[in-house]
């Protein structure tokens, strides 16, 4: 077949090429090669799904009259199997990210590729998805409901079952039936390029170019932005997502009516169903094709669906799902594989017992609940009423007391061991309680100098202060 390549060469540039070398293709079925000659280069493909081939083709063709940056089609074979395309380079996207990432971060010019990405994408779905032929849709026009259940039974069979993951399958079919219907609740009538993500957007001179849409169809606005903002290897920092986030509602508003409420009501179940059938694609060239290098993703993916459980309130209810999820995030073993080496996050809050305990319905389930009760109380003073454990006067006086220090310091060296093998262990998130009387001064100084005693080792340490709407005005 690779004869129909230099076939394809020699038409179009009128000079022989030599022998195609082979691009790796990551994923994909295709066999993909660089062919090079009189001082061109091309991109030869070879796939027997001349259907796929037929989408991409004609996609492509569509998208560059609509001025959208994807590869030149130089031609294709009578039998479909094989075509030749514009070379734009080997730098993709996640490539250029991973040679300039620090440990702060992303440096501004991988910021800078990541904003034009997320401009083009409305253009994408909404500009050229409005004149777009959708009959060469393959192999389905819509992102529908049987689509979603697809995605849902893949990530079942190839990640759940491989993995051991265990979980009621009549349950979980009647929440894969819920899920999907909440997410049919998006508006639909867009392009959704299907895989969307960091090592489909190549950098020529610097510039996002597109490639790999071939299984676009109809869908949803939300479910391409997810597949960029939570590609799993590529890890981008959680503080630009949001602001990634909120540009694209801005572009897509441009070109269509887009409400950002509602865009983000159906946001989070997008990014879920998204990670899902990632993860079966983990699972199935990992776990039964044995790819060691697909296995990598797999804490990253775990740490995603981490985030949106503890930043999201799904509006729906499904809670075999939720407790497959759980059970993903609650497991040592999942979050260990590759060298990922994520960073643990410790949320720590006060509260009062009056209120009663608090619960953590968001994280894995690890933590600690520590009783302030048996300290000294300031709140029994009534210069102190009107003060919490954030004001000077209530941590001089509490930081004067013998009791209390050492107390804070048994009571942090359980924080620090557990700490220590959560990071070693790839978890993302811990949590940690202070509880008092009232919720005001124990509880509130003890998990600020937690917090400070973290960030000191340079531990990632969030607080809150659940009964601060009730403390009395000064």
């Amino acid at each position: 077949m690779s004869a129909s390549l230099k076939d394809l060469f020699q038409t179009r540039f009128g000079a022989a090429p030599g022998d195609p070398v082979p691009v790796r293709a990551d994923g994909s079925n295709r066999k993909i090669y660089r062919l090079s000659g009189a001082g061109r280069t091309a991109i030869g493909v070879l796939n027997e799904d001349a259907r796929e081939n037929r989408a991409f083709i004609e996609f492509s063709k569509h998208f560059r009259a609509e001025g959208v940056p994807v590869p030149e089609i130089y031609g294709e074979s009578p039998s479909g199997t094989a075509y030749l395309e514009e070379d734009l380079g080997d730098t993709t996207l996640f490539q250029f990210l991973g040679k300039r990432r620090t440990s702060s971060g992303f440096p501004e010019d991988v910021v800078a590729a990541y904003r034009d990405v997320v401009r083009w994408l409305p253009k994408i779905q909404i500009v050229a998805g409005r004149t777009l032929d959708y009959r060469w849709c393959y192999p389905r026009q819509s992102f529908d409901k049987q689509s979603m259940l697809w995605d849902l039974n893949y990530f079942k069979y190839y990640f759940l079952t491989l993995g051991a993951v265990p979980f009621h399958e009549e349950r979980l079919e009647e929440d894969f039936a819920v899920f999907a219907d909440y997410l049919l609740g998006a508006e639909r009538d867009f392009f959704l390029c299907r895989d969307f993500q960091s090592r489909n957007v190549m950098l020529p001179g610097g510039k996002p170019f597109f490639i790999d849409y071939q299984g676009g169809r109809r869908g949803a606005l939300q479910y391409d932005l997810a597949s960029l903002l939570y590609d799993a290897k590529a890890d981008v920092p959680f503080d630009l997502r949001d602001e990634l986030l909120e540009l694209y509602v801005r572009e897509a508003a441009k070109h269509a009516k887009v409400e950002r409420p509602e865009f983000l009501k159906f946001f989070p179940g997008f990014v879920l169903i998204r990670i899902m059938q990632a993860m079966g694609a983990y699972g199935l060239r990992g776990f039964h094709e044995k790819k060691p290098l697909f296995l990598q993703s797999i804490p990253y993916a775990i740490r995603n669906i981490e985030h949106v459980l503890l930043t999201s309130n799904l509006p729906v209810d499904v809670p075999e799902l939720m407790g497959v999820f759980k059970r993903l995030v609650g497991s040592s073993a999942l979050r260990q594989f590759g060298a990922a080496k994520l960073r643990l996050t410790v949320r720590i809050q006060s509260f009062s017992y009056k209120h009663g305990m608090p619960r953590d319905d968001r994280g894995h389930g690890g933590g600690y609940v520590f009783d302030c009760r048996c300290l000294p109380n300031p709140g029994r003073s009534p210069a102190f009423k009107h003060s919490s454990g954030l004001d000077a006067d209530v941590v001089a006086s509490l930081s004067k007391e013998e009791s209390v220090d050492r107390w804070a310091r048994s009571a942090f060296s359980l924080v620090d061991q557990t700490v220590e093998d959560y990071g070693g262990r790839n978890f993302t998130d811990l949590f940690v309680a202070f509880g008092c009387t009232g919720g005001q001064h124990r509880s509130v100084y003890l998990a600020e100098r937690l917090a400070k005693h973290l960030r000191d080792q340079g531990v990632s340490a969030v607080v809150t202060h659940r009964e601060k709407k009730s403390w009395p005005a000064r």
